[in-house]
C-alpha cells in the first residue's frame, strides 16, 4: 500500500513541477493518525532526490507546529469547560503564524531557514517544543528548494457551517460514537463547536498549498458492523508504542492515547 501511495504521489509531485516555472511547490499531506504520513513524507523526499533530476524536498510537520507546553497548558486553563482542549492534538492546539511564517520563508528564498521541532514525549507525553538550532537549519539558497511537504492529521481542514455539524453530530457522528465506544461524556456538540470555529484561524495556512494529497484507510465492508475509524486508534496506538520503545518509555498511556 505505501509503495503504491509513494509511486502515486511522487509522479504527481514531479508532473505539477514540471508544468510550472515558479518554485517551490507547497504541498499538503493528511491523513489519519498513524497512518504513515511522516513515512510516507520522509520516502517522497527520499524519492524525490534521487538522480539523475534530483529534486530538493523540505518536510515539516503540523506537529512541529504545537505552541509551547507552557502556552498549551495556558490554553487548557483558559478553557476548562472543553476537555478537547486538554494537552497537544485538536485544532487550536498549534502556532499557525509560526507555519505561514516558514512556509513564506522557504518560499521566499531567505539565506537560512529554522525549523522547528516537537518533542512528544515530554511531561509524560504531554511534550514541548524543543529550542531551535543548526540541526534544523535549511539553507535555502543555494541550492534552491523545490517542494515543501506539509504532513498532518487535520492538514486542509476547515470549518463547516453549523447547520452540517448539527446534522453530522446527530446523524453520521452520533452513529461512529456507538461503534466506537466513545462514551457521550468524552465531549459536547459545544465543544466540537469551539474547535470548528478554531479551524478559520488555519485557512491561511492551507491557502498556500499549490497540491494536496489526502490518505484515506479501507473502508470495512459494508455488511460490517465497524467503524472506518477504529483502526486509526491502533494505529495510533502502535505509533505511540513504537516511540516509547525507543526513548526509555516516556510518552503517553494506552488511556491517554485513546482519549
Amino acid at each position: 500500500m505505501m509503495s503504491a501511495a509513494l509511486n502515486v504521489s511522487a509522479n504527481f509531485i514531479r508532473d505539477k513541477l514540471a508544468s510550472r516555472s515558479v518554485k517551490p511547490l507547497v504541498v499538503g499531506l493528511q491523513g489519519p493518525q498513524g497512518s504513515g504520513k511522516s513515512f510516507l513524507s520522509s520516502l517522497l523526499r527520499e524519492e524525490l532526490g534521487r538522480t539523475p533530476e534530483p529534486l530538493r524536498v523540505v518536510v515539516l510537520s503540523i506537529d512541529d507546529l504545537y505552541l509551547p507546553h507552557s502556552a498549551l497548558k495556558s490554553l487548557a486553563d483558559q478553557n476548562p469547560h472543553n476537555p478537547l482542549l486538554k494537552g497537544r492534538g485538536q485544532p487550536g492546539t498549534h502556532d499557525v503564524q509560526l507555519g505561514i511564517s516558514l512556509l513564506s520563508a522557504l518560499r521566499e528564498g531567505h539565506s537560512q531557514v529554522p525549523l522547528p521541532s516537537f518533542d512528544k514525549s515530554l511531561f509524560d507525553g504531554e511534550g514541548d517544543r524543543l529550542p531551535m538550532d543548526d540541526e534544523r537549519i535549511v539553507v535555502v539558497d543555494p541550492p534552491a528548494v523545490d517542494a515543501i511537504i506539509l504532513e498532518g492529521w487535520c492538514v486542509g481542514f476547515r470549518p463547516i457551517p453549523l447547520d452540517e455539524l448539527d446534522r453530522r453530530w446527530d446523524h453520521t457522528w452520533q452513529r461512529e460514537r456507538e461503534l466506537l465506544g466513545i462514551p457521550d461524556s468524552l465531549c459536547t456538540k459545544l465543544n466540537i463547536q469551539e474547535l470548528n470555529e478554531s479551524l478559520s484561524l488555519y485557512k491561511p495556512l492551507w491557502d498556500m498549498f499549490d497540491i494536496f494529497i489526502q490518505l484515506k484507510p479501507s473502508q470495512p465492508p459494508s455488511e460490517s458492523n465497524e467503524s472506518p475509524y477504529s483502526i486509526v486508534y491502533r494505529w495510533r496506538l502502535e505509533q505511540e508504542h513504537y516511540m516509547k520503545s525507543l526513548n526509555g518509555n516516556r510518552g503517553m498511556t494506552d488511556e491517554a492515547v485513546r482519549r
